[in-house]
């Protein structure tokens, strides 16, 4: 399928919003996130369903910055286990980034209803992920933002792949990166210590999911009340800087000490010996 606009920021290249809504149907706002609202919408010349993510060019820098971020991230990428991009139209007004539809549950539902994962479920979740995260990385592509609400199960037959989704903070390393972006709990020491990084940050983030996905539990908790999100953030990143978690029982009694060793070696406190994706894949 055609993208409907391939370069970004030319003027001349500006779609007509009729040229949206003459090839698609957009339906109700399903989800609003930070910086874009999620439709699902229908092909008219062939009743295909897909996600369409609008990002609105007045709701400022930071939004149009993701909308663009996510385009060529997203235009530079083919995997199974990532959500694809199938068509892109730019107007003056909006941006329209249309995916692939994946029909089932993120990861962090099914969490949230079953409490933890079998070992083996566990495994193979990882192992897409990791199956992902290598690809992305043999690009330079660092996601920045892997946790349990982006992955998804791609329809909802008992054997569905999981996709990655949500690449508005990806970025190209290009030498290492100094801006710190994410989610608090699956930060790496090194964004939280303000120090420069790169790959290494997804790897930390996958081992913060494993534990979770095995235990039930964050490995790093704070008791401080959520509301109080100065002293909560602050209690928190002292933890995630010392590598201060444990394999506490019962939830630990049973799980194998292949997968705790795999856990401790992508949480891994000093990034240059931080396993990587790749290798972490042949990990026994």
């Amino acid at each position: 399928m055609p993208f409907g606009c391939v370069t970004l920021g030319d003027k001349k290249d500006y779609n007509q919003p009729s040229e949206v809504t003459d090839r698609y149907d957009l339906g109700q706002v399903i989800k609003t996130e930070e910086f874009c609202e999620i439709f699902r919408a229908k092909e008219k010349s062939t009743g295909k369903l897909y996600t369409c993510k609008k990002f609105l060019k007045r709701d400022g820098r930071k939004v149009r910055k993701a909308a663009k971020n996510e385009i060529i991230i997203l235009k530079m990428v083919k995997h199974p286990n990532i959500l694809q991009l199938v068509d892109v139209y730019i107007t003056r007004k909006e941006y329209f980034i249309f995916l692939e539809l994946a029909t089932g549950r993120e990861v962090f539902d099914w969490i949230l209803d079953q409490g933890y994962y079998s070992e083996k479920d566990t495994s193979n979740v990882i192992r897409q992920v990791l199956e992902a995260v290598a690809y992305l990385h043999s690009l330079k592509i660092v996601h920045r933002n892997l946790k349990l609400e982006n992955l998804v199960y791609y329809n909802r037959l008992k054997n569905s792949k999981i996709v990655i989704s949500d690449f508005h903070l990806a970025k190209l390393e290009n030498g290492l990166i100094k801006e710190p972006c994410g989610t608090p709990e699956y930060l790496a020491p090194e964004v939280v210590g303000r120090q420069r990084y790169g790959r290494p940050v997804d790897c930390w983030a996958i081992g913060v999911i494993m534990y979770i996905l095995l235990s039930g539990n964050p490995p790093f908790y704070e008791e401080t009340e959520e509301e109080d999100y100065e002293n909560h953030d602050k209690n928190l990143f002292r933890k995630i800087l010392a590598g201060d978690y444990e394999f506490d029982p019962p939830y630990w009694d049973d799980i194998s000490q292949a997968a705790k060793e795999l856990v401790t070696r992508l949480m891994e406190v000093e990034q240059d010996q931080r396993i990587t994706a790749e290798e972490a894949i042949s990990h026994e």
